[in-house]
């Protein structure tokens, strides 16, 4: 009978133990307390903003335009280049002389037709020395088979006088003729043998190989004692003063940009810097496979501390103001592929898909998926789903600062 009662005892012992303590217990049916905030509308001014690289405003490859051995170059890698400058040069002995030789034959083509100098052109072919010299030999020839003819009718000369002086009358009329087409012939000839020293002339001129504009010399492919030929690569030049940067706007903010908007850059180079540009260029398509358009900025690079290639951010204010709906960041989860918002209603949660805008600082803009006023679980968002159980704690205070502005990502 005792052993029975000690049984006894002893289970209802160990089914005390196995009971968790009522504290325990009502702490993990309870509702699970979480801060929350109201969805709330605000005006702001939209920002566009974009990465993009930087672009020299100009970029040239320097090749040689004639044929023969370097024998100077003066630039090389990171040099300033001014317009005009001289960048290398190319032996001219052979140039001048092949000039000479071309100034030789001008002078006496012009000789020939009585000029002076190259700036000279004739005006009448029969005022050119020879042809003066055959009009008086036909002259003279007129007048002699006019005497002869009045000779011969008079009787007094014979008529085989008249037939020589015939003769010689149309031998010096042809004579005339073929004299006026050599001169004008020769005057041709005097405008071919200047196209040929003004071509000589550039081919000498261009020995020197001048920097078409105020640049910066990117890379460099010549030595002295290289033997070049026509096109063959000397030296890049780079212009990144002003600089470009090119930026891919997505299309839906086509409206917003326009020519003339400042834009605020920002490079990795320079984090505590800022620099300012001017849109420039405003692309006219739209890339079909990114649904973006090329936006290009101007930016002042007189130091020359912005490189050629260097990956930059940009923000343009535009004139665009709206009135949008917006969130704490801190309301947003992302969840399997989807931004989810979580709203409270009695106590209970419902999770909702959401679809985000622009972001800023502290909020984030919500397109759709919520309402004005809707009340959102600003914590704990990892531990709620739709039909959670919550307590909801204070509210977050919106930010005592108005934002002015939206970003694009």
């Amino acid at each position: 009978m005792k052993l029975a009662s000690a049984v006894a005892v002893l289970l209802a012992l160990l089914s005390a133990c196995k009971q968790p303590p009522p504290a325990a217990k009502k702490q993990e049916s309870g509702p699970l307390k979480v801060p929350v905030a109201q969805v709330r509308m605000k005006q702001v001014q939209r920002v566009v903003e974009s990465v993009g690289t930087l672009y020299p405003h100009d970029e040239v490859l320097i090749s040689a335009e004639i044929e023969g051995k370097v024998d100077q170059v003066n630039v090389d890698l990171g040099d300033r280049v001014a317009a005009g400058q001289v960048l290398v040069h190319v032996s001219d002995e052979e140039q001048r002389y092949i000039l000479a030789q071309n100034e030789a034959q001008l002078r006496m083509s012009l000789e020939r037709l009585g000029l002076k100098n190259e700036a000279d052109r004739v005006t009448d072919v029969r005022e050119t020395p020879e042809v003066r010299r055959s009009r008086a030999e036909l002259f003279e020839a007129e007048q002699r088979h006019k005497r002869v003819k009045e000779l011969v009718e008079q009787g007094i000369s014979p008529k085989t006088e008249m037939d020589q002086a015939t003769a010689r009358l149309q031998a010096l009329q042809a004579s005339y003729d073929q004299t006026v087409n050599q001169t004008r012939n020769l005057a041709q000839e005097v405008e071919r043998f200047k196209a040929i020293v003004d071509l000589q002339r550039k081919k000498l001129r261009d020995t020197s190989v001048r920097a078409p504009f105020a640049a910066q010399v990117k890379d460099r492919q010549v030595t002295v004692g290289l033997y070049v030929r026509p096109n063959t690569p000397l030296l890049t030049l780079v212009k990144t003063d002003p600089i470009r940067l090119r930026l891919d706007v997505p299309e839906r903010m086509a409206p917003w940009i326009r020519e003339g908007q400042i834009a605020e850059i920002g490079v990795e180079a320079f984090q505590d810097r800022k620099f300012q540009g001017k849109v420039s260029r405003i692309s006219p398509t739209v890339d079909q496979s990114k649904r973006t358009f090329v936006v290009e900025a101007l930016i002042a690079n007189p130091s020359g501390a912005l490189k050629a290639g260097s990956y930059a951010r940009a923000r343009v204010p535009t004139d665009k103001s709206e009135r949008i709906m917006v969130v704490p960041n801190t309301a947003v989860n992302y969840v399997l592929g989807s931004n989810k918002a979580y709203v409270v209603q009695s106590g209970l949660i419902e999770a909702r898909d959401v679809k985000l805008g622009d972001r800023f600082e502290t909020e984030v803009e919500i397109v759709q998926g919520l309402a004005e006023g809707d009340t959102v679980a600003t914590g704990q968002l990892g531990r709620l789903d739709t039909g959670s159980r919550v307590q909801t704690g204070e509210a977050e205070a919106p930010p005592a600062k108005k934002d002015q502005r939206a970003a694009a990502e």
